[in-house]
C-alpha cells in the first residue's frame, strides 16, 4: 500500500468502489462504470478501526453510513443497569449506521471485534446521488429492506425459539453470509465471544456454552474454542424447522 499524501491521516485512505471485491455485496451492485465513477467521488475515504475501538456511539450525530470493507463489528445498546445488549453483528460488504437515518443521531454503539476498515459514505451526498442514479436508489432500498427482514428474524428468535433453535439459526445464518463472501460453508472462526452471542440471542453465557457442548456431543459441530466446523447442517436446519434430527 502506498503511503498517504502529507497532511492525510494514515487511517483515512482513498478507495475506489470499481476495484473493490465486495462491490457485488455492497451499494455498487448493478451499477455501470460511469455510475461507479460518480459513487467513487462520493466514497472519499476508508477509515481504520482497531479491535475494541468504537466507530460511532449512541447519541453521536448522524453524518455518514459506513460500508465494512474488512473486519467484523458488533452493534450494541446500553441498558439502564449499564449492561450492553448486542443488537447485531456486521461483516465485510454490509452497512453500518442505518440506525441514525430516522433521528439524525445514532441509537447504538458500533464496536470493532477485530482490526477493521470501513468506507465512509456521507449520507447527504448519497441521497443526492440516489436521486440521479436509480440503480443506486434501488440497491439502497434493498439493503434497508434486508435490515428490516433481519430485525424480524431476530424478533422471531427471541420470541418463539428454544436455546438450541436460536444457536442453530445463528450459526447457519453466519455460515451462509460468510459463504456469500467466498469463505467456507462449514468452517468459521467466531469473532465474537460466547457472552456476546448470548446477549444477541437472549441467552445466558452458561446456556450458550452448554448448547455448544450438546451440539458437539450429538455430532452436529466440531468445537475448538472459537474455531467451529459444522458437521451436519441439515440437522441444524431441522432443529429450526421443529422436526426431529
Amino acid at each position: 500500500m502506498t503511503n498517504p499524501a502529507p497532511g492525510i491521516r494514515p487511517d483515512l485512505l482513498k478507495v475506489a468502489c470499481a476495484s473493490c471485491n465486495l462491490r457485488e455485496l455492497c451499494l455498487p451492485v448493478g451499477m455501470s462504470s460511469d455510475q461507479l465513477e460518480q459513487l467513487d467521488s462520493l466514497v472519499a475515504t476508508r477509515r481504520a478501526v482497531p479491535r475494541g475501538e468504537t466507530l460511532f456511539r449512541a447519541g453521536d450525530g448522524f453524518l455518514s453510513l459506513y460500508a465494512v470493507r474488512t473486519g467484523f463489528f458488533k452493534t450494541c445498546i446500553s441498558s439502564e443497569d449499564g449492561r450492553d445488549q448486542v443488537t447485531g453483528f456486521q461483516m465485510a460488504g454490509e452497512l453500518l449506521g442505518l440506525d441514525g437515518i430516522g433521528t439524525d443521531k445514532h441509537t447504538c454503539d458500533a464496536v470493532a471485534l477485530e482490526d477493521s476498515h470501513v468506507c465512509v459514505i456521507p449520507y447527504q451526498q448519497l441521497e443526492e446521488l440516489s436521486r440521479e442514479v436509480s440503480d443506486l436508489q434501488r440497491q439502497f432500498h434493498k439493503i434497508m429492506s434486508r435490515e428490516i427482514v433481519r430485525d424480524h428474524g431476530v424478533m422471531l428468535l427471541l420470541g418463539s425459539m428454544r436455546a438450541e433453535e436460536r444457536l442453530a439459526a445463528f450459526l447457519l445464518n453466519l455460515t451462509q453470509r460468510l459463504q456469500t463472501r467466498g469463505f467456507s460453508a462449514s468452517s468459521l472462526v467466531l469473532r465474537m465471544t460466547r457472552e456476546e452471542i448470548g446477549s444477541y440471542l437472549g441467552l445466558k453465557l452458561e446456556t450458550v456454552s452448554r448448547t455448544f457442548s450438546k451440539f458437539q456431543e450429538e455430532g452436529l459441530l466440531e468445537v475448538k474454542q472459537r474455531h467451529i466446523r459444522v458437521l451436519d447442517a441439515q440437522a441444524l436446519q431441522a432443529l429450526i424447522n421443529g422436526t426431529a434430527c
